[in-house]
């Protein structure tokens, strides 16, 4: 019987599998490598030493920086949130309201996020055609930093602070009420609690849950690309141009090498993910 129920739950996955094959694991095979050929179809190494080039180191620092600042502030001002939310009823307006405006919010991205932006806060924008009429204030004074790199940074964050809150959120409510009971019972303070008790047990979702805004920030492209018309100063950018051009730094398929840099770092991230959510859910059973 119960190699019957094995055999019709892998039967119930089949669809999935092919799903993650056919869309997720063929091209990215593909695209990565891709990169160790040319268009002839011969074997090259060139393409990989390309990624040690200036140019395209720097874009990956850029990539990082962004998503490792965006990622940080994302999280603390998530959990932020969070604390907030923690007292007020979780079938109440409130949470509901939040739960479902984060949500939306987090898959909220691309040129329609672009767009909002640019609507809103641009060279002809809303606010700052009224900031600038009403009180002088000029904000693209020190250049247009929306279109650029600093730029990505505020637009990140208006969807990695709601995915934060949809992350964290099961890990604050995870903390049993018998451990502030119990360190009351000894004698502890609320401060105790916190310090003793429930940071050191959230610290590892925390943490996770920080990796994973870094993996959202580190491959977003469909937002940057509409922002940023001109230049590659990031990863997934840099592997548009690559597509567009003939070239780039003299070489074929750059496009691939740049895929497989990202997997890897991809990789490297949502390893350490998946390490400190096993740690998590040592509290949660």
């Amino acid at each position: 019987m119960n190699h019957a129920r094995g055999g019709w739950a892998l039967l119930g996955l089949t669809p999935f599998a092919v799903y993650v094959i056919l869309f997720l694991l063929i091209p990215t095979v593909l695209a990565a490598g891709s990169g160790f050929f040319t268009d002839d179809g011969a074997f090259t190494w060139n393409n990989m030493s390309g990624l040690f080039e200036p140019a395209i180191l720097q874009t990956f620092v850029s990539s990082a920086w962004v998503a490792g600042f965006t990622a940080v502030v994302g999280a603390v001002v998530g959990a932020l949130v969070c604390y907030a939310l923690l007292g007020s009823r979780p079938d109440g307006m409130l949470r509901t309201v939040v739960d479902s405006a984060s949500g939306v919010l987090a898959q909220f991205g691309g040129v329609m996020l672009a767009f909002a932006f640019i609507a809103t806060i641009g060279i002809q924008g809303l606010i700052t055609q009224w900031l600038l009429t009403s009180f002088g204030i000029n904000i693209f004074e020190g250049g247009v930093w929306l279109y650029q790199v600093p730029g990505l940074l505020v637009v990140y964050l208006y969807f990695q602070i709601p995915l934060m809150v949809i992350t964290f959120m099961p890990a604050l409510e995870g903390l049993k009420p018998q451990w502030a009971e119990a360190v009351a019972t000894l004698g502890g303070s609320r401060r105790v609690f916190w310090t003793r008790v429930a940071i050191p047990v959230l610290l590892p979702s925390f943490l996770g849950s920080t990796l994973l805004l870094f993996a959202n920030g580190f491959s977003a492209f469909a937002t940057a690309a509409a922002l940023i018309s001109q230049g590659a100063q990031i990863v997934p950018l840099q592997i548009r141009a690559a597509l567009v051009s003939e070239t780039v730094l003299g070489r074929q398929n750059m496009a691939g090498a740049l895929a497989l840099g990202m997997i890897v770092v991809m990789v490297v991230v949502m390893a350490g993910y998946s390490v400190l959510q096993r740690r998590t859910q040592r509290w949660q059973r």
